[in-house]
C-alpha cells in the first residue's frame, strides 16, 4: 500500500506563485510514477504534470513554462512538488496527487483558487 500526504494550495491572486507537495510512504512507495492531476468544477479530471522515479517529466500543454514538477526520493519515501507560477483564474481546481506502482493511488486533493 501507499499513503499520500498532500500539502499546499489555497487562495491566491493571479500571478502569485503557489506550491503543492505530496509525500508517498508505505511498502510500495519506493519507485513508481508520481503526478498531479486537477479537476475544476463541472469538468473532468486532467493531467497537469507527471514525473518518473528517474526524473523524466511530462507536462500538459496548458501549464508548460508556468509549472514545474520535481521529485526527491529518500528513506523509502518519494516527495513530489509542483511549483505553480503565473497562475491564472483558469487554474482554479482541486489538485490531486497521484502515484502509480502496480496500481493507482490518489491523494484527497488540495483546493487551489486563483482570484482577484
Amino acid at each position: 500500500q501507499v499513503q499520500l500526504e498532500e500539502s499546499g494550495g489555497g487562495l491566491v491572486q493571479p500571478g502569485v506563485p503557489l506550491r503543492l507537495s505530496c509525500t508517498a510512504s508505505g511498502p510500495l512507495a519506493w519507485g513508481g510514477i508520481m503526478a498531479w492531476y486537477r479537476q475544476a468544477l463541472g469538468k473532468q479530471r486532467e493531467l497537469v504534470a507527471r514525473i518518473t522515479f528517474e526524473g523524466t517529466t511530462t507536462y500538459a500543454d496548458f501549464v508548460k513554462g508556468r509549472f514545474t514538477i520535481s521529485r526527491t526520493n529518500a528513506d523509502a519515501k518519494s516527495t513530489v512538488h509542483l511549483q505553480m507560477n503565473s497562475l491564472e483564474p483558469e487554474d482554479t481546481a482541486v489538485y490531486f496527487c497521484y502515484f502509480y506502482r502496480l496500481r493507482d493511488f490518489w491523494g484527497q486533493g488540495r483546493q487551489v483558487t486563483v482570484s482577484s
